[in-house]
């Protein structure tokens, strides 16, 4: 499914159920933070071995695709609510991140975009 036919069918599930009036920009912004957060917890206290194999077990991979999904859902509501292009504001960003990240001075490095001068 494309980006614009996830937020129809996530625009229309909230429409059914007469939703759109609690979908401001603040409560949509505070639920994704929650839902991160769930994700998140998901993720706690693992080391990188154990985070990398979660998914491998089945119950455990369909707790993270739900908390992905809710994640995923609340950002395209936002996006819906606020008239943001999601596949425009993507390739922008990308842009500015590739002033910021140059490949020769970033490459294989995990530091800030500050930081590498």
């Amino acid at each position: 499914m494309t980006i614009d036919e996830l937020q129809d069918l996530v625009t229309e599930f909230s429409r059914r159920r007469d939703w759109e009036r609690f979908h401001t920009p603040k409560n949509l912004v505070m639920a994704l933070s929650g839902e991160v957060g769930e994700l998140t917890e998901l993720f706690q206290w693992l080391n990188p071995e154990q985070s990398q194999a979660l998914c491998d077990d089945e119950q455990d991979r369909v707790k993270v695709e739900h908390e992905v999904a809710d994640v995923l859902i609340y950002l395209l509501r936002l996006a819906e609510v606020l008239d943001i292009d999601l596949g425009a504001a993507v390739q922008a960003k990308l842009l500015v991140n590739e002033e910021r990240y140059p490949v020769e001075l970033s490459r294989g490095r995990a530091a800030k975009y500050s930081e590498l001068g």
